[in-house]
């Protein structure tokens, strides 16, 4: 009986979404069933124990990701990419009570939300380590030479990832409104790619901090080995804790890690920071839709802490820190692209994952790049760049200045090698 309820409960949800392909499931007892329009893309996976079944009906993230690493689904046809894709072509038109548990744990995550994303010092520096100290051969499989691990600016379809990359920074810089000599502050500053390409292909003065211990030591190498250890500091201390005040700050890729508890402390240090004509830009994950949660799977594997928000959370604590807005662009695909190259150079490197850490960690990694660009490429995820400044009247009256400088430095193919 209890199985009986099971199978009709996902039955019922899948029969819902209205599938534009063809989705094969085997259950544990050898029984086939099939969904979708039978139009497109093909999937068949396996199901190899009701314990897992139960699992995914219950609350299928974390529970389908979980399966897929410890082998209890396995693909006969397909792969992570291909099932989300036909998963998400579907609209549901289910009422809550048709498939009711997924819906009260989302509406539980929510309720959590603030304790999930609750980042004091001493929590943020664990949540950065989980992730970011691992080994740096796992980020070598598939980031570019200069190691950005976040989106890429794609001009054309045609462009490769590293080009790609070097746009990306080419933008920021333009947004910046960037001089020779001008002091930036880098929150969050990575591998150290973006910080010693302004320093060194645009003439900045660079602080860039991090709590990634392997983040630091490489930013501080690549910087003594590219000779611009005068320009471009790196140093291992939360964003909270910097003191003077710069020209100009850049923050990529780390908004996502600040938690919606600390958004107006994060933007009003920011302010403190500043110069009376200084000039912000944050580059961060965002979603097209309301406020919602971090994906039980994303936020228990791969970012614990992190959050991906609305515009509209960014905009009420900017508004309260005396920032103005002044830009906001917003990159649709970009990341969807981004993901995709990297999805498929680790996938061509996913042996060495393997004899880098086991295969249950490869699953748990192609999973996540899958369902990062599948989120991208067919959910409300999407990147904002924010522009923000003390004086509004610092920035020029029109966005001429930033094609400018893109077409004026377009040519610049520079950008800091990776340390090998």
């Amino acid at each position: 009986m209890m199985l009986t309820t099971i199978l009709g409960l996902l039955d019922r949800f899948l029969d819902r979404l209205q599938l534009k392909g063809s989705l094969q499931i085997t259950y544990p007892d050898g029984q086939t069933r099939r969904y979708g329009d039978g139009v497109g893309e093909f999937v068949h996976l396996e199901l190899r124990n009701w314990k897992a079944l139960w699992r995914i009906v219950v609350t299928p993230d974390p529970a389908v990701p979980e399966a897929y690493m410890d082998g209890d689904l396995v693909f006969h046809e397909g792969d992570p990419i291909t099932f989300l894709k036909v998963v998400y072509s579907g609209v549901s038109e289910a009422p809550a009570h048709d498939f009711h548990p997924i819906f009260s744990a989302d509406k539980l995550r929510y309720l959590l939300r603030r304790i999930h994303q609750f980042n004091p010092q001493s929590r943020a520096r664990a949540n950065v380590k989980y992730h970011y100290d691992l080994s740096r051969t796992l980020y070598d499989l598939f980031l570019d030479e200069d190691r950005q691990y976040s989106c890429a600016y794609f001009e054309n379809p045609q462009v490769s990832l590293e080009e790609a990359q070097i746009a990306k920074k080419r933008h920021l810089a333009a947004k910046l409104l960037l001089e020779p000599g001008m002091r930036v502050l880098d929150i969050g500053s990575g591998w150290g790619g973006l910080g010693l390409t302004l320093a060194g292909d645009y003439g900045a003065d660079v602080r860039g901090v991090t709590l990634s211990d392997e983040q630091y030591g490489l930013s501080r190498r690549r910087a003594k080995e590219a000779g611009l250890e005068d320009r471009a500091r790196f140093d291992l201390i939360d964003y909270r804790e910097v003191d003077g005040q710069f020209d100009r700050i850049i923050s990529v890729g780390m908004f996502e890690h600040v938690g919606v508890n600390h958004y107006g402390e994060y933007f009003n240090k920011a302010r403190t920071l500043l110069k009376d004509d200084g000039v912000m830009v944050m580059h961060t994950i965002g979603r097209t839709g309301p406020p919602s949660v971090t994906s039980a799977f994303i936020r228990k594997y791969i970012f614990p802490g992190g959050y991906i928000p609305a515009l509209s959370e960014i905009m009420a604590p900017v508004e309260h820190s005396g920032l103005h807005v002044t830009d906001v662009e917003v990159l649709t695909d970009h990341y969807a692209e981004t993901l995709k190259a990297w999805r498929e150079r680790f996938m061509a490197r996913r042996d060495e994952a393997v004899a880098l850490y086991d295969e249950r960690f490869a699953r748990m990694w192609e999973f996540y790049l899958a369902a990062s660009e599948a989120a991208f490429r067919y959910q409300d995820m999407v990147v904002f760049q924010v522009q923000l400044a003390k004086n509004k009247l610092s920035i020029p009256r029109t966005r001429d200045y930033i094609t400018d400088f893109d077409r004026r430095h377009g040519s610049n193919q520079g950008g800091m090698r990776a340390a090998e």
